[in-house]
Protein backbone atom coordinates (compact mmCIF):
# COMPACT_ATOMS: atom_id res chain seq x y z
CA UNK A 1 0.00 0.00 0.00
CA UNK A 2 1.18 3.40 -0.78
CA UNK A 3 1.44 5.60 2.32
CA UNK A 4 -0.67 9.19 2.29
CA UNK A 5 2.81 11.16 2.46
CA UNK A 6 3.72 9.45 -1.42
CA UNK A 7 0.42 9.73 -2.50
CA UNK A 8 0.36 13.34 -1.97
CA UNK A 9 4.37 13.24 -4.03
CA UNK A 10 2.66 11.46 -6.94
CA UNK A 11 -0.10 14.05 -7.60
CA UNK A 12 2.33 16.90 -6.78
CA UNK A 13 4.71 15.15 -9.79
CA UNK A 14 1.75 14.31 -12.18
CA UNK A 15 0.23 17.88 -11.71
CA UNK A 16 3.47 19.42 -13.40
CA UNK A 17 3.78 17.14 -16.00
CA UNK A 18 4.53 19.25 -19.41
CA UNK A 19 2.46 17.22 -21.76
CA UNK A 20 3.28 19.61 -24.60
CA UNK A 21 6.78 19.23 -24.17
CA UNK A 22 9.35 16.69 -25.16
CA UNK A 23 13.01 15.20 -26.14
CA UNK A 24 13.81 13.40 -29.42
CA UNK A 25 17.31 11.84 -29.13
CA UNK A 26 18.54 10.58 -32.61
CA UNK A 27 21.11 7.67 -32.87
CA UNK A 28 22.59 8.47 -29.26
CA UNK A 29 24.50 5.16 -29.35
CA UNK A 30 25.84 5.67 -25.84
CA UNK A 31 22.93 4.52 -23.34
CA UNK A 32 24.19 6.26 -19.95
CA UNK A 33 23.66 9.73 -21.97
CA UNK A 34 20.13 8.58 -22.79
CA UNK A 35 19.73 7.34 -19.30
CA UNK A 36 20.92 10.99 -17.96
CA UNK A 37 18.68 12.85 -20.55
CA UNK A 38 15.54 11.05 -18.76
CA UNK A 39 16.76 12.15 -15.35
CA UNK A 40 16.44 15.61 -16.70
CA UNK A 41 13.47 15.15 -18.36
CA UNK A 42 11.71 13.51 -14.97
CA UNK A 43 13.20 16.74 -13.25
CA UNK A 44 11.24 19.08 -15.21
CA UNK A 45 8.27 17.29 -16.18
CA UNK A 46 8.53 15.82 -19.48
CA UNK A 47 6.52 12.42 -19.58
CA UNK A 48 8.07 11.14 -22.30
CA UNK A 49 10.84 11.28 -24.65
CA UNK A 50 12.09 9.57 -28.60
CA UNK A 51 14.58 7.55 -28.74
CA UNK A 52 15.41 7.26 -32.95
CA UNK A 53 18.09 4.43 -33.90
CA UNK A 54 18.69 4.16 -37.56
CA UNK A 55 22.33 2.90 -37.31
CA UNK A 56 22.25 -0.68 -38.36
CA UNK A 57 25.33 -1.56 -36.56
CA UNK A 58 23.50 -1.37 -33.21
CA UNK A 59 19.64 -1.96 -34.05
CA UNK A 60 19.88 -5.91 -33.33
CA UNK A 61 21.66 -5.32 -30.09
CA UNK A 62 19.94 -5.19 -27.22
CA UNK A 63 19.74 -1.38 -25.57
CA UNK A 64 19.46 -1.39 -21.72
CA UNK A 65 19.16 1.40 -19.76
CA UNK A 66 21.35 2.22 -16.77
CA UNK A 67 19.16 2.07 -13.50
CA UNK A 68 22.08 4.20 -11.05
CA UNK A 69 22.63 6.47 -13.79
CA UNK A 70 18.66 7.32 -14.52
CA UNK A 71 17.99 7.04 -10.39
CA UNK A 72 14.88 5.53 -11.63
CA UNK A 73 13.60 7.77 -14.04
CA UNK A 74 12.90 5.05 -16.65
CA UNK A 75 10.60 4.05 -14.34
CA UNK A 76 7.95 7.34 -14.75
CA UNK A 77 9.08 9.10 -18.62
CA UNK A 78 7.97 7.02 -21.21
CA UNK A 79 10.11 5.87 -23.80
CA UNK A 80 9.02 5.31 -27.51
CA UNK A 81 11.71 3.82 -29.45
CA UNK A 82 11.78 3.80 -33.55
CA UNK A 83 13.89 2.08 -36.11
CA UNK A 84 12.08 4.23 -38.63
CA UNK A 85 13.30 7.94 -39.01
CA UNK A 86 10.03 8.96 -41.31
CA UNK A 87 7.88 7.28 -38.93
CA UNK A 88 9.20 8.46 -35.67
CA UNK A 89 9.06 11.69 -37.09
CA UNK A 90 5.47 12.01 -37.84
CA UNK A 91 4.40 10.68 -34.64
CA UNK A 92 6.06 13.80 -33.22
CA UNK A 93 4.65 15.80 -35.53
CA UNK A 94 1.31 14.91 -34.95
CA UNK A 95 1.66 15.46 -31.08
CA UNK A 96 3.85 18.63 -31.34
CA UNK A 97 3.25 22.01 -32.84
CA UNK A 98 6.91 22.67 -33.29
CA UNK A 99 10.28 20.42 -33.70
CA UNK A 100 13.55 22.19 -33.52
CA UNK A 101 16.86 20.87 -34.18
CA UNK A 102 20.12 21.43 -32.59
CA UNK A 103 22.38 22.47 -35.98
CA UNK A 104 24.27 25.24 -36.80
CA UNK A 105 23.77 25.84 -40.15
CA UNK A 106 20.81 27.28 -41.98
CA UNK A 107 20.57 30.52 -39.64
CA UNK A 108 20.07 28.81 -36.03
CA UNK A 109 18.35 30.94 -33.43
CA UNK A 110 20.11 31.34 -30.11
CA UNK A 111 18.57 28.76 -27.28
CA UNK A 112 17.47 31.85 -25.82
CA UNK A 113 15.34 33.21 -28.69
CA UNK A 114 13.27 30.28 -28.65
CA UNK A 115 9.13 30.02 -27.13
CA UNK A 116 9.51 27.03 -25.25
CA UNK A 117 6.51 27.28 -23.57
CA UNK A 118 4.80 26.74 -26.93
CA UNK A 119 3.82 22.62 -27.75
CA UNK A 120 7.80 21.76 -28.91
CA UNK A 121 10.14 18.87 -29.38
CA UNK A 122 13.36 19.29 -29.30
CA UNK A 123 15.73 16.86 -31.20
CA UNK A 124 19.44 16.10 -30.61
CA UNK A 125 21.71 14.62 -32.56
CA UNK A 126 24.94 12.03 -31.72
CA UNK A 127 27.84 14.11 -30.53
CA UNK A 128 29.54 13.10 -33.96
CA UNK A 129 27.10 13.30 -36.78
CA UNK A 130 24.92 15.52 -35.54
CA UNK A 131 20.97 15.15 -36.54
CA UNK A 132 19.78 13.57 -39.86
CA UNK A 133 18.78 14.92 -43.14
CA UNK A 134 15.24 13.44 -42.03
CA UNK A 135 15.18 15.36 -39.00
CA UNK A 136 15.88 18.26 -40.68
CA UNK A 137 13.15 17.79 -43.38
CA UNK A 138 10.65 18.06 -40.63
CA UNK A 139 12.30 20.73 -38.54
CA UNK A 140 10.50 24.39 -37.69
CA UNK A 141 13.96 25.82 -37.04
CA UNK A 142 17.75 25.36 -35.65
CA UNK A 143 19.02 26.22 -32.76
CA UNK A 144 22.25 26.66 -30.66
CA UNK A 145 23.53 26.92 -27.37
CA UNK A 146 25.73 29.92 -26.92
CA UNK A 147 28.99 28.71 -25.92
CA UNK A 148 32.41 31.19 -26.01
CA UNK A 149 35.37 28.63 -24.63
CA UNK A 150 37.66 27.01 -27.28
CA UNK A 151 35.32 23.74 -27.56
CA UNK A 152 32.44 24.51 -29.13
CA UNK A 153 30.05 21.51 -28.27
CA UNK A 154 28.87 19.80 -25.13
CA UNK A 155 27.75 15.94 -24.25
CA UNK A 156 24.33 15.32 -25.19
CA UNK A 157 23.03 15.32 -22.08
CA UNK A 158 24.63 18.62 -20.25
CA UNK A 159 22.85 20.04 -24.08
CA UNK A 160 19.61 18.46 -23.24
CA UNK A 161 19.89 19.69 -19.45
CA UNK A 162 20.76 23.30 -20.53
CA UNK A 163 17.60 23.45 -22.98
CA UNK A 164 15.32 21.64 -20.41
CA UNK A 165 16.10 24.04 -17.62
CA UNK A 166 15.15 27.11 -20.45
CA UNK A 167 12.43 25.79 -21.12
CA UNK A 168 11.20 25.27 -17.32
CA UNK A 169 12.45 28.76 -16.79
CA UNK A 170 9.70 29.68 -19.21
CA UNK A 171 7.07 27.68 -18.78
CA UNK A 172 7.53 28.29 -14.92
CA UNK A 173 7.11 32.25 -15.18
CA UNK A 174 3.79 31.39 -17.42
CA UNK A 175 2.47 29.27 -13.84
CA UNK A 176 3.12 25.84 -16.00
CA UNK A 177 4.07 24.69 -12.59
CA UNK A 178 1.20 25.95 -10.31
CA UNK A 179 -2.01 27.96 -11.24
CA UNK A 180 -1.41 27.30 -15.05
CA UNK A 181 -1.04 23.39 -14.90
CA UNK A 182 -0.86 21.48 -18.48
CA UNK A 183 -2.97 18.44 -17.94
CA UNK A 184 -6.46 18.63 -17.29
CA UNK A 185 -8.00 17.28 -13.95
CA UNK A 186 -9.21 14.02 -15.91
CA UNK A 187 -5.64 13.46 -18.06
CA UNK A 188 -3.94 14.02 -14.05
CA UNK A 189 -6.10 11.39 -12.92
CA UNK A 190 -5.28 8.75 -15.70
CA UNK A 191 -1.71 9.50 -14.96
CA UNK A 192 -2.19 9.04 -11.06
CA UNK A 193 -3.37 5.68 -11.95
CA UNK A 194 -0.74 4.30 -14.24
CA UNK A 195 2.13 5.98 -11.78
CA UNK A 196 0.25 4.26 -8.55
CA UNK A 197 0.28 0.93 -10.82
CA UNK A 198 4.08 1.07 -11.44
CA UNK A 199 4.88 1.70 -8.30
CA UNK A 200 3.27 -1.23 -6.95
CA UNK A 201 4.76 -3.48 -9.99
CA UNK A 202 8.14 -4.92 -10.42
CA UNK A 203 8.50 -5.38 -14.08
CA UNK A 204 11.82 -3.92 -15.16
CA UNK A 205 11.57 -0.78 -17.22
CA UNK A 206 14.96 -0.29 -18.53
CA UNK A 207 14.90 -1.99 -21.92
CA UNK A 208 14.12 -0.17 -25.09
CA UNK A 209 10.67 -1.89 -26.87
CA UNK A 210 10.07 -0.44 -30.23
CA UNK A 211 7.01 1.52 -30.72
CA UNK A 212 4.34 0.28 -33.56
Amino acid sequence: MMTEEREERFKTVVANRQPNLTVVLENVHDTHNIAAVLRTCDSVGVNEIYVLNTDPRLQNEKLYISKLVSSGANKWVDIHYYLDAEKCYLAVKNKFDKLYTTHLEGDPKDLYELDLSASVALIFGNEKDGVSDTALQYSDGNFLIPQVGFVQSLNISVACAVTLYEAYRQRKAKGFYDENLQMTDVAQKELLKEFSSRQLSREKRDRFKQAD
